[in-house]
């Protein structure tokens, strides 16, 4: 079956889940993405489940129906399976398949231990938490403080009705039965990526604490292209501001799944949940265990390996926020502890609007700090950060350039991120760029305008678009009046400046004229200007008389 196809089908299915969720009033309710995200997630788990037993054991491969298989299995063979299964399957009881809970979904029959009715909701929530329990050392990640985040949790628990709950869960397993993801596990990254923008789309309009829950792709896809241009392998990658994962998902793939470890923090616990299903999609279940809710600037948690300092990185992503109320750690952040960290110094507390404290300036100092000897850096910045005169931000240009470790930036076309209208520009380090050019590029002119949810504008970068400045940006060579090749010494003679604008050729047309021709323009010109002169002086004679008139009078 085609991927279109595939696709097509696979977002029927979260409509399907999101029209049950609006007909039971939890339409635009707290409590839907949780829902949705952990139902998909519950559904893709038991079909690859089933995809996996059948790859570890022959016999079931053949069967006509594999789950009558499973159930007639000795329960000896069934935990032999289970040890089967590679690292990245979650290991189910019979009791958890999607069919159990839709023979079971009408059966007044079942009793709980006590002996009291067990009704259907109370079946399918104990089920997810069964399975999170289950494979709990696996699939959760974890708090600042170690506590495991489970898997899933009770979904029952939004619909206020009592009598409603048992009719919700029976609409939304009779939707599961009607899908199987058995023709998407050989999907790729790409395939994925589209199906979890799609799957979150709703929900990822109002950001986090500390975090826009999702980058656009092309511009992830272009940030990994281009800090990854050759093969690697057992290396790390870190986002201190993670989201959603899309920057460190796509850097991966660029890498590859299996040659990297990826750590990441963040302080919203929506979006980790988000990070959680991206990297389970995505085939990157080894890195859970990396994945830290709280929060980066005041508790970072990825330590080196005595444990007395933090961590470092071989390759760092991030898309920071840009302005946030942090006042209440300010002078925490700014004290002899956080010196090192924070070199550049700590944005001081405005007296009306807290909010615009620039907090991307201290996850900046944050990156850096975090990059190993021969690390690479991508980090996503107001365009007003390349030129700003004074302050942290001119400090922390001057470092980069002092300490040899920039490799260019790319400014972006306006509005390339649909919920923010602030410009920017992607700042590219690299520890050993000690000697080599620096290249900036304007590249604010690409990309075509639409419409998003009919009033806001978005720009979008086509396949050309992503490929020119990829192509250009790693080629190294100036283009006209996009791109610029410049040394360190040059970005000091401009004042630091990061603009690359500022160093474009400014090109004077020579035009070969003979004496005659020459004498015709100058005439020319002087006879305009005479004319200037003249209707000058009689503008001014009439506006002495209007004066005088007015002082007569």
């Amino acid at each position: 079956m085609q991927t279109e196809s595939i696709t097509i089908r696979t977002k029927r299915m979260i409509d399907d889940l999101k029209t049950i969720c609006a007909n039971f009033g939890l339409g635009g309710s707290p409590g839907e993405y949780k829902i949705i995200t952990q139902v998909f997630l519950y559904k893709y788990l038991s079909d690859k489940f089933i995809y996996e037993a059948q790859r570890a054991e022959p016999s079931l491969a053949r069967a006509d129906h594999i789950e009558e298989a499973l159930n007639a299995m000795p329960d000896d063979q069934y935990e032999m399976l289970l040890m089967m299964l590679g690292g990245d399957t979650a290991k189910l009881k019979r009791t958890h398949y999607i069919s159990y809970l839709f023979n079971h979904q009408n059966d007044d029959t079942m009793r709980k231990a006590d002996g009291s009715s067990y009704p259907f909701h109370e079946l399918f929530d104990d089920t997810l938490v069964d399975i999170a329990n289950f494979n709990l050392d696996i699939f959760s990640v974890q708090t600042g403080g170690e506590e495991k985040i489970k898997l899933f949790e009770p979904i029952s628990q939004y619909v206020i009705e009592s009598a409603k709950k048992p009719l919700f869960c029976r609409a939304i397993i009779n939707k599961l039965v009607e899908f199987n993801f058995a023709e998407v596990f050989e999907q790729k990254y790409d395939f994925f990526a589209q199906i979890f923008e799609y799957l979150i789309n709703d929900y990822n309009k109002d950001s986090g604490k500390y975090a826009e829950y999702y980058t656009p792709h092309t511009i992830a896809t272009i940030i990994a292209r281009i800090m990854v241009q050759s093969e690697v392998s057992n290396v790390t990658v870190y986002d201190p501001a993670a989201g959603s994962g899309t920057l460190v998902l796509a850097l991966a793939h660029q890498i590859g799944e299996k040659n990297c470890t990826i750590y990441t923090q963040d302080i919203s616990a929506k979006s980790n949940e988000f990070l959680r299903l991206n990297l389970i999609l995505n085939n990157l279940v080894h890195s859970l265990g990396n994945v830290v809710h709280d929060d980066t600037l005041i508790a970072p948690r990825h330590l080196n390996a005595r444990k007395n300092g933090l961590a470092k990185f071989n390759y760092i992503v991030s898309n920071p926020p840009f302005n946030m109320d942090f006042s209440d750690n300010r002078e925490t952040l700014a004290g002899e502890n956080h010196k090192e960290r924070f070199f550049a110094g700590v944005p001081k507390i405005p007296q009306k609007k807290k909010s615009s404290m620039d907090i991307y300036l201290m996850f900046l100092q944050h990156i850096i700090y975090s990059m190993d000897d021969t690390a690479k850096a991508a980090v996503v910045v107001p365009t007003g950060f390349l030129t700003a005169g004074s302050g942290i931000q001119k400090k922390v240009r001057e470092h980069l350039v002092r300490q040899r470790m920039l490799r260019g930036v790319v400014s972006m076309p306006s509005n390339v991120f649909a919920n923010t209208g602030t410009n920017v520009s992607v700042l590219f380090l690299d520890k050993e760029n000690k000697d080599g050019k620096v290249i900036l590029m304007d590249a604010s002119k690409l990309g075509t305008k639409e419409k998003v949810d009919g009033k806001n504008q978005k720009t979008v970068l086509s396949e050309e678009d992503m490929a020119l400045i990829v192509d250009t940006f790693n080629a190294g060579q100036p283009v006209d009046d996009f791109c610029a090749a410049v040394s360190y010494e040059d970005i000091e003679q401009k004042k630091l400046s990061f603009s690359a604008g500022q160093y474009f050729e400014v090109k004077i047309e020579y035009v070969e004229l003979t004496q005659e021709e020459f004498n015709q323009k100058m005439n020319g010109f002087a006879m305009r200007l005479n004319a200037l002169f003249l209707g000058s002086r009689q503008l001014e004679d009439e506006i002495k008389k209007q004066l005088g008139r007015v002082k007569y009078e």
